[in-house]
């Protein structure tokens, strides 16, 4: 009965060393590769705000090889993007209410997927598949639409998202020569 009280003991510390000392690290380490950013957006109408870890291009050939085509993305590195808005939006037509979503994506040739989905898991990928599985929950996406691939003439040296707003909102997604425009509405 003895050893069995010290083991439990011993499995308890080491649950505990692992959530409050190395998770935090190992956390800490892969934000020194991939940034953590977060850009806003907001004028009269729109609060938009958007987080996402940033990972590098290094020399890889990111789109095709390193984030495969027709497969769903955790865009970005590290944790899932996340997506909120202040208030009820439109995404190309459809109705994006008030909140905070995940935000996923299927990378094509020549169109993207965008996902948002009502749950934002802590990894967004699978351990045991060593990062190539997500873990979206397709049955709670609020929103999907279909983006066209914009072809950079610059090479854009690490991932990024941020706003713009011309005749309307973008957000926009664009790393290596790949770009795509999500189009914002109030």
């Amino acid at each position: 009965m003895r050893i069995i009280k010290w083991i439990v003991i011993v499995l308890v510390a080491v649950v505990l060393l692992f959530q409050f000392v190395a998770k935090p690290y190992l956390k800490e380490q892969t934000k020194k590769h991939s940034p953590q950013i977060t850009n806003t957006f907001q004028n009269e109408e729109l609060q938009l705000q958007v987080t996402y870890s940033s990972p590098f291009k290094k020399g890889r050939v990111i789109f095709g090889e390193l984030v495969p085509y027709d497969v769903v993305w955790r865009t970005g590195a590290n944790e899932p993007t996340t997506f909120r808005t202040e208030s009820d939006i439109t995404i190309m037509g459809n109705s994006l209410a008030a909140g905070t979503y995940s935000l996923w994506t299927k990378p094509g040739k020549e169109n993207w997927s965008v996902y948002f989905n009502h749950e934002v898991p802590d990894w967004g990928v699978t351990i045991s598949s060593g990062g190539r599985e997500t873990t979206r929950n397709p049955e709670k996406d609020a929103v999907v639409v279909q983006v066209p691939v914009i072809d950079l003439q610059q090479t854009e040296e690490s991932f990024t998202i941020d706003f713009s707003e011309e005749e309307m909102v973008y957000m926009n997604l664009y790393w290596d020569t790949t770009k795509v425009r999500i189009p914002i509405t109030p």
